[in-house]
C-alpha cells in the first residue's frame, strides 16, 4: 500500500499508531446516527488496527486496504476502506468525524481510493453498503455514479433490512 494524493488530502496507509487520533475522530457521536457504535476503547482500536495491517484475511481470501484521511496540514479526518475479492470486486466504506461534513472531504478521498483499486489492484466492480437513512451517504455515491444493486444481490451481500446497497462498475 501506499499514500495517496487528492487534493488537499492525504491518504495514508492506516497503522496502529494512527488509533490514538483516530480514536478522538471516531468518538464523535454525529457518526453513529448512521453507524453502529464507537470503539470501544483505544486499547481496543489499536489492536483492531494492528490486525488490519496485515492487509488481508486470515484465509488469504481478501485484500483489506485502509487508509486515514488527513487533510494537509491537519489532525485526521476519518478513513476509507476496501475489502478486494479476487474476482475484481471490492466493498469500500467510509467513514468522516462530523467536524469534516459539507467539504468535499469524503468524495475526493473515495475517488482517490477507488481510482488507486482500479489500477493498482485489478478491481472492476465496486460496491457500498450504508444505512438507509443516511442520505448524505446516498448522495455522495450518486455523485461518484453508484447505482442502486438488483433486488438478488442484496441476500449475496448480506445486506440488512435497514441497510441499502450501491454498486458502480469500475472506469480508469
Amino acid at each position: 500500500m501506499r499514500s495517496l494524493a487528492a487534493d488537499g488530502l492525504v491518504l495514508e496507509p492506516q497503522i496502529a499508531t494512527h488509533a490514538d487520533q483516530m480514536f478522538v475522530a471516531l468518538s464523535d457521536p454525529a457518526i453513529y446516527t448512521y453507524e453502529n457504535e464507537p470503539p470501544p476503547s483505544l486499547d481496543w482500536l489499536r489492536a483492531r488496527f494492528a490486525r488490519l495491517e496485515t492487509r488481508h484475511s486470515a484465509n488469504g481470501a481478501e485484500r483489506w486496504l485502509n487508509w486515514v484521511i488527513r487533510p494537509t496540514g491537519g489532525r485526521l479526518a476519518g478513513y476509507v476502506q476496501a475489502t478486494v475479492h479476487a474476482d475484481g470486486h471490492a466493498h469500500i466504506a467510509y467513514v468522516l468525524c462530523s467536524a469534516f461534513w459539507g467539504r468535499g472531504i469524503a468524495s475526493r478521498a473515495v475517488d482517490a481510493m477507488m481510482r488507486e483499486l482500479v489500477s493498482n489492484y485489478g478491481v472492476h466492480t465496486l460496491w457500498a453498503v450504508f444505512k438507509t437513512s443516511n442520505f448524505r451517504s446516498r448522495r455522495l455515491l450518486e455523485r461518484m455514479a453508484f447505482t442502486d444493486a438488483p433486488q438478488a444481490a442484496l441476500a449475496e451481500h448480506a445486506v440488512l433490512p435497514d441497510e441499502s446497497l450501491m454498486y458502480r462498475h469500475a472506469v480508469e
